[in-house]
């Protein structure tokens, strides 16, 4: 009996369900077809007649989640907001207490950040997060620099640098909090952590381009 759309879609759905937990549970290179179709409940030939292979397998599961970077990429920096430091930390706030402790995207970037060799199989994966992470930081760069005209960091602040001081903030709040659940509690220790780096960009002189000159200065001696 043929099957229809809506089954073949709801098929493909319980497959990429399969996936993600076999994916979280045993690592991505471990993870094979055959144990994900038995999580399914199909055959080995019901997932090939989906997916060809593992990649295509792994690039759609990865397709249904927001990744740590891809929050930001697509987030426009407005310079006509009248708090714009204001609007960066509640999209930091917004990341930290609720996209990354969804159930699944808090699977899927465990799968990331602990769980995924580099291989030719994440290739693509990999490749991907670090197209997001130079648009994340382009877009820190636009919030910071719209700060910075608003009077709300300070006049020198070297914006590319505070960028990265942001990019860096967050991937490391990432890592300890999937590795270490102790160290850090999301999302109760989101706010807190991110007026932390907020703060820092006023405060840290090393953020300001004369003292960034002169730490290269001292370097080199």
């Amino acid at each position: 009996m043929k099957r229809t759309r809506q089954e073949a879609l709801a098929t493909r759905e319980q497959i990429l369900d399969a996936a993600e937990c076999v994916f979280s549970e045993q690592g991505v290179s471990a993870a094979t077809l055959d144990a994900v179709a038995l999580r399914a409940g199909f055959t080995r030939g019901a997932v090939y007649g989906h997916f060809h292979n593992k990649r295509a397998l792994l690039a759609e599961v990865m397709q249904r989640v927001t990744l740590p970077m891809d929050a930001f990429a697509n987030a426009v920096a407005d310079g006509a907001h009248p708090d714009p430091l204001g609007e960066l930390r509640q999209r930091l706030l917004t990341f930290l207490g609720t996209v990354a402790v969804e159930p699944r995207n808090r699977r899927l970037c465990e799968v990331l950040y602990t769980k995924c060799e580099h291989t030719d199989i994440t290739a693509c994966i990999f490749a991907t997060q670090r197209d997001a992470a130079v648009d994340g930081r382009e877009q820190f760069g636009r919030h910071l620099a719209h700060a910075v005209a608003r009077g709300q960091l300070p006049p020198g602040l070297d914006v590319k640098r505070a960028a990265g001081v942001v990019h860096a903030f967050l991937g490391g709040v990432l890592r300890d909090w999937l590795l270490e659940r102790d160290a850090i509690a999301l999302p109760r220790d989101a706010a807190y952590l991110t007026d932390v780096c907020i703060g820092m960009l006023r405060l840290v002189p090393l953020l300001r381009p004369e003292c960034a000159v002169e730490q290269e200065r001292c370097l080199r001696r």
